[in-house]
């Protein structure tokens, strides 16, 4: 594929048998995530690939029209608040080509975490939703579901059995706190499976949350 998103690659041994696709915040960058991977204490008999993408430039109305990485141009900064899903969508079919070409290059989807911070965390979302790859897992981090009335049933979901972790900083300034929760609660009554965990911290990761993540990661690929 020779129009794939750029993006920085982390690998912990030389022949990957597993892929975490982690996709940054609005603003941010692939490098964003990228000192995570040693902090998170990876065991040397786990053979994983990192692939952090870089969002296109695009303007963001709530940052007066100002250029940056962005996975999708937002309008309002209210809990309700509008986004573009016309770029949600073009997102998706960005992360869902790197998805295909970590499949060409021997990783089954199985094996393949989708993973996304803020605004990242809406584009892991709405892929996994509606992706027909069935993947080994989807975390949620300091984010929200962009369109609640969008959620199909677990069991009308290739990911209807997946695994979705949300974690959230309780004093997250930029995404309320209250809207994980929202997520949370709107995709266990429609029947998926999630693990739901908050951590006192901003918008941000903190240590703790870290190895966590590591813990999670492990029981999925390992």
């Amino acid at each position: 594929m020779t129009d794939l998103l750029p993006y920085v690659l982390v690998e912990t041994s030389e022949v990957p048998d597993a892929a975490i696709i982690w996709l940054h915040g609005l603003g941010s960058d692939g490098h964003d995530f990228e000192s995570i991977v040693p902090a998170m204490s990876i065991p040397s008999d786990q053979n994983w690939r990192f692939i952090f993408p870089h969002a296109p430039r695009r303007p963001v109305t709530v940052n007066g029209g100002m250029e940056m990485r962005a996975w999708y141009d937002i309008y309002e900064m209210t809990l309700e608040r509008k986004v573009d899903m016309a770029n949600i969508e073009e997102s998706c079919s960005q992360i869902s080509a790197l998805i295909e070409d970590q499949i060409a290059k021997g990783i089954d989807a199985s094996r393949i975490i989708l993973a996304g911070f803020s605004q990242g965390g809406v584009i892991a979302y709405q892929l996994a939703l509606t992706s027909q790859r069935k993947l080994a897992g989807v975390m949620a981090l300091s984010t929200y579901l962009a369109n609640k009335a969008s959620v199909p049933l677990a069991s009308d979901c290739k990911n209807g059995n997946t695994p979705f972790l949300i974690h959230h900083g309780s004093q997250d300034p930029v995404v309320a706190p209250s809207l994980a929760l929202d997520a949370k609660k709107v995709l266990t009554d429609q029947g998926f499976q999630v693990e739901y965990q908050v951590y006192n911290m901003p918008h941000s990761v903190c240590p703790e949350q870290i190895q966590d993540i590591s813990a999670w990661l492990m029981a999925r690929l390992s």
